[in-house]
């Protein structure tokens, strides 16, 4: 090969290696640029991995530091709670689930002085061995075992009730457990022993309190009987003075006395009472009785005190309402007495009206509202809720005239609230008063009231009244409820025999005082007709003295049953007189009296003189069941408080001397008032009750009860 030639190809070959390296050199300059990307790629990473470390560091940083900021402030709070708990006096401490002490403070532990195995981690059932086998606690006669046993139970129950345990020392822990939802308790020690020593001298003082009023009680029953007992002759020797023929002079003396004698029986029952009232110690005695009729008896006890200073009472009773219901009538009354009284004392001119309405309401039941309206001094709006207190009346120069214990309204609001009722009031200064009271009474499964109805043959009856009058209304009314056929002329004045004649009876209700009164007894008069004639006024004398023949009066206010009763009998006789029921056969009962007071023996010897009796006194009880056995009386009036043998004991003598054969009534006579004494009286074997000092008229009722073949004068 030539030279030529070589050199051709190497220089052939150095280009191709030329043309290689330079292919190789742009390979490498593309890696290099690749690789330098990459890179830079890689360093932008670890700068953000650099920064979100560093940010994470910082959020490390911040927490560990909130975190250590919490941590001690629980570590405070628990230093705080500990310290608190520390600083109590009564036993703190925890339990686990498993029943392991997790903590106690240290009122917990000092119960377990001196015992170190009393710590956290100790078992409740350990604790317990403890208590006992130590002497910790008082277990009385119940064995440790079973006290244990008793103690372990309550324990695992999920709530368990608080108990108390007594210690070695006297004092006394009361122990609240709380399990919590994971099984947790809570265990709390009071130490009640104060409270306990203080429940103890609050024992020993209601025993003091109730020891004084036992003591207290029998004064006021010995000290009742002692002045009753006197004034059993002062008022019942002033009631029979004032049926003697006295000068003016004289019965005014008299009445003084016995009105005096009264006012004095008055405040000694307030007394009495009040003092049952404030001891809880008074009983209420439900029996069926007749409201109206027991109303009216209120106001007629009344009346005579209102006639005298001029002031008119009234009655309106709701002719729809029932009259017979199931209560305590002695209550009853006594809750009406005061607040009719109250208002016949404080009322100076006018009138006083008792209002009865009801509202039926279920299970034969009737929600009666009673009110008692006067036109009196009225009470300022400052003072009408003092009024309800005790010992309390309304101070100002215009009542200071009116005397009184203050008692009266104390004891009838407690009486109402006794019953299960309510009372108010409402007044207006210098117009009047209403003060009442809402009970809620059973209705007498006896009520009917078809018993009273007028027979057909009485049924027309003339009304002679005033025009407008509210009496001649509520007349009207009762007179068309009774079944009668009300007759009413425009003027009373103008009769006619034949307008007489065609009436089976004339209801004259004027009064005296009636400037229609005078000419209409005139031309009754002039007619002579034989129509029987039933007058109603509150004035009977002066009706008498009018000088109507064939007229018959009864007194207002008046109950339904009596006007009943006064029609019947007044329309079906040529010449009425008054029926007594209690008349009976000429023979003599055989009445014994056992009482040892010779004043009392005079006074009821008296009160009878005119009552158709054979007497026989007995001055003991000794006496008494002597006399018994002698004279075998057909009732026995038996005193209770007698020297030697007293009257129950008497009363017992003679109802084993009568064996089961018929026994004698024997009714109490004593002076004794307080609760339980009738009670007492009437299961020691006596039949009734009577009460020192003695009214003649419920005497002769007495009397008639149990005497039937009485004859009383008329």
């Amino acid at each position: 090969m030539s030279l030529a030639n070589k050199l051709a190809e190497e220089r052939r070959a150095r280009l191709a290696a030329e043309r290689l390296l330079e292919l190789k050199q742009a390979e490498l300059f593309a890696a290099n640029r690749k690789l330098g990307n990459h890179a830079q790629q890689l360093s932008n990473e670890i700068v953000e991995t650099r920064a979100e470390v560093a940010m994470v560091r910082g959020e490390n940083q911040r927490v560990k530091t909130e975190l250590g900021v919490a941590h001690e402030k629980i570590q405070i709070a628990e230093r705080r709670l500990w310290h608190s708990i520390e600083t109590i006096q009564d036993g703190f401490a925890f339990f686990d689930a498993d029943n392991h002490m997790i903590a106690a403070n240290r009122a917990y532990l000092a119960v377990f002085e001196d015992l170190d195995e009393v710590k956290p981690g100790i078992t409740y059932p350990r604790i317990l061995q403890l208590l006992t086998e130590e002497g910790i606690v008082n277990i009385g006669r119940e064995s440790p075992a079973a006290w244990r046993a008793r103690m372990q139970d309550r324990w695992q129950q999920d709530d368990p009730q608080p108990m108390e345990i007594q210690l070695w020392n006297g004092e006394h822990i009361r122990i609240f457990d709380r399990r919590g939802p994971s099984g947790d308790v809570v265990s709390l020690a009071l130490n009640i022993t104060a409270s306990v020593q203080y429940e103890e001298q609050l024992r020993e003082a209601r025993e003091r309190a109730e020891a004084a009023n036992r003591a207290k009680s029998a004064f006021l029953a010995n000290m009742s009987h002692e002045i009753r007992t006197p004034m059993n002759g002062v008022v019942g020797m002033a009631e029979l003075l004032t049926e003697t023929d006295l000068d003016s002079e004289q019965r005014l003396f008299v009445e003084t006395i016995k009105h005096s004698g009264e006012a004095l029986l008055v405040i000694i029952n307030d007394v009495l009472d009040y003092s049952k009232i404030d001891a809880d110690k008074l009983v209420l005695h439900p029996e069926p009785f007749d409201l109206e009729k027991t109303l009216h008896e209120v106001v007629m006890l009344l009346q005579p005190t209102a006639q005298a200073k001029g002031l008119v009472l009234r009655i309106d009773y709701d002719i729809l309402q029932p009259t017979r219901f199931v209560a305590d009538p002695g209550r009853l009354r006594q809750i009406v007495t005061n607040l009719m009284g109250n208002a016949v004392k404080f009322t100076l001119q006018g009138e006083v009206m008792l209002r009865v309405v009801g509202e039926a309401e279920s299970n034969g039941r009737t929600r009666l509202r009673i009110t008692v309206e006067d036109t009196g001094i009225g009470i300022a709006a400052d003072k009408v809720d003092h009024v309800f207190g005790e010992f309390n009346q309304v101070e100002d120069d215009r009542n200071r005239q009116f005397e009184g214990t203050g008692l009266g309204l104390a004891i009838t609001k407690r009486l109402v609230e006794l019953m299960e009722g309510e009372i108010w009031v409402t007044s207006e200064l210098g117009v009047g008063s209403c003060f009442g009271f809402a009970v809620t009474l059973p209705i007498d499964p006896q009520q009917t009231e078809t018993q009273l109805k007028l027979d057909p043959s009485v049924q027309r009856i003339l009304l002679l009244d005033d025009g407008a009058k509210p009496e001649k209304t509520q007349l009207i009314n009762q007179i068309s409820a009774l079944g009668g056929v009300p007759v009413v002329p425009d003027n009373p004045a103008d009769l006619s025999s034949e307008l007489l004649a065609s009436v089976n009876l004339a209801v004259l209700g004027l009064e005296p005082s009636s400037p229609h009164f005078a000419p209409t007894v005139a031309a009754l008069c002039a007619l002579g007709s034989d129509t029987p004639v039933l007058s109603l006024s509150s004035d009977p004398k002066r009706v008498a003295e009018a000088g109507l023949p064939q007229v018959r009066t009864i007194q207002r206010p008046y109950a339904r049953a009596a006007l009943f009763d006064a029609i019947t009998s007044t329309a079906v006789q040529k010449h009425p007189v008054p029926l007594d029921p209690r008349l009976g056969q000429p023979n003599l009962p055989r009445v014994l009296l056992a009482e040892d007071n010779r004043t009392n023996q005079l006074v009821f010897r008296k009160m009878v003189k005119d009552a158709q009796v054979e007497l026989v006194i007995a001055n003991d009880g000794f006496e008494a069941v002597s006399a018994f056995e002698t004279v075998r009386p057909d009732v026995i009036f038996m005193d209770i408080s007698m020297p030697g043998m007293d009257g129950k004991e008497a009363t017992t003598r003679i109802r084993a001397l009568e064996g089961t054969g018929p026994h004698v009534p024997i009714i109490a006579v004593t002076a004794h008032a307080m609760k339980g004494d009738r009670d007492m009286i009437l299961q020691s074997g006596l039949t009734d009750y009577l009460t020192k000092p003695l009214r003649k008229e419920a005497l002769l009722d007495k009397l008639a009860l149990y005497c039937p073949q009485l004859q009383l004068a008329s």
